[in-house]
């Protein structure tokens, strides 16, 4: 059985909401990768009583422990505190860690404040995580059941220390099978579509079936027990993928990691040696952003009015016919572009409707390559930003989807 562990964040600006908790996601995705159970995420203020009881309840039911913030200088940092009266333990002054904490101020040429002497006292018997980054060391200790790891809540401090000192002593402390994670990747078909569409396929008891949806794509994890079969873990994805259709545009975790939407299309249209030129509306410029670097992106443009794009490439615009519209920019953009590919991006709708959350809009993408147009329609709705994103996404989809049966 996995060894349990939790993450316990520290800081009013955490349960307040003024902070997102972006340590808690990062150590849980690391340490379930090296075999861990996590079993919570907990976040309390700076309450010294609260941190008391809580720390008492985990050293109880965890055998691991990983906490963040509360390392600071200031009257509401109390991590250590806490930890000394949870678990009886005399704070002692470590006069390493004190001349380390010198030395960082030393070097930019300022004077240490007083304040920063409470960095250096650590409860008795716990060792020093010594760091490089920042005025905070951390600290491990055991007690009870559960062996705790106190770093400081600076993202980047906390990543460091994690990687180069815990990361390394839960290795060697615990016995550990990390699991094997698969990722099916859509874009296009939301969670509960999805949920339904494979629910005709046996997903055994020990596979752990979990979503996560995101702006750009949803992902569907099955997560393998280590001793789960090559060969066993291939089928399986295969089947719900097979179950999605189109809508999958990549799989993580039985080869290479793919990427995002744009890291799949850059490939296909790099092995193809093609190039593209865009026309885009909804999106309003986020396509091409969303290509900046490549080396197939050779012309884009951005017009919000339809008017304006068929003076631009004296194409007759129908209002009541915006594939055929489409379509006929396309033709008109292919003969000014040395690109091979031409994509072009309409929406139905004005403008008040795009910046409207309450309001739909009706896409109309095309890709024309070669003398074959391809073409899809879909109706997006949600803020403006969410439209933009959508919109440059599903016509890079089109795309991808081409370059797949090409």
């Amino acid at each position: 059985m996995n060894p349990t562990l939790e993450i316990f964040s520290q800081g009013e600006e955490i349960v307040s909401g003024q902070t997102v908790d972006t340590n808690a996601a990062w150590l849980s995705q690391q340490v379930m990768q090296m075999g861990f159970k996590v079993t919570r995420h907990t976040a309390v203020g700076d309450k010294l009583d609260d941190l008391v009881v809580l720390l008492r309840e985990i050293s109880a039911r965890a055998d691991c422990c990983i906490c963040t913030g509360g390392l600071g200088p200031t009257s509401d940092d109390l991590t250590a505190e806490a930890v000394a009266e949870a678990f009886g333990l005399p704070l002692e002054f470590d006069s390493v860690a004190f001349a380390q904490i010198k030395l960082f101020f030393a070097r930019r040429n300022r004077v240490m404040p007083e304040v920063n002497r409470k960095q250096a006292l650590f409860p008795k018997g716990a060792e020093r995580i010594d760091n490089a980054w920042g005025t905070a060391p951390g600290f491990s200790l055991q007690s009870g059941r559960c062996w705790f790891a106190f770093v400081p809540g600076v993202p980047m401090e906390m990543q460091h220390l994690f990687l180069e000192t815990i990361k390394p002593g839960l290795k060697s402390r615990f016995s550990l099978k990390p699991g094997k994670l698969i990722s099916i990747k859509t874009i296009g078909i939301g969670e509960s579509d999805i949920q339904e569409r494979i629910s005709a396929v046996a997903i055994p008891s020990q596979v752990q079936l979990g979503f996560r949806a995101g702006a750009d794509e949803v992902q569907t994890k099955l997560l393998f027990p280590n001793d789960y079969s090559e060969t066993a873990m291939a089928a399986l994805a295969t089947s719900v993928a097979s179950q999605l259709g189109e809508h999958v545009f990549a799989i993580d975790g039985l080869a290479e990691p793919t990427g995002d939407l744009v890291a799949v299309v850059d490939k296909l249209m790099n092995a193809g040696k093609h190039t593209l030129a865009v026309i885009e509306t909804a999106s309003q410029g986020l396509l091409s952003a969303k290509c900046i670097g490549t080396h197939w992106l050779l012309s884009t443009l951005y017009e919000q009015s339809l008017s304006r794009l068929g003076q631009k490439f004296s194409v007759e615009i129908n209002a009541d016919d915006l594939m055929a519209t489409a379509q006929a920019l396309a033709a008109a953009m292919q003969k000014s572009s040395a690109a091979e590919f031409v994509l072009v991006q309409l929406y139905a709708g004005d403008n008040k409707a795009l910046h409207d959350k309450d309001q739909s809009i009706v896409l109309y993408n095309v890709l024309l390559t070669g003398a074959e147009f391809h073409q899809a329609v879909y109706s997006i709705g949600g803020p403006i930003k969410r439209k933009q994103n959508q919109a440059a996404l599903l016509a890079l989809d089109l795309l991808r989807r081409c370059l797949r049966h090409t």
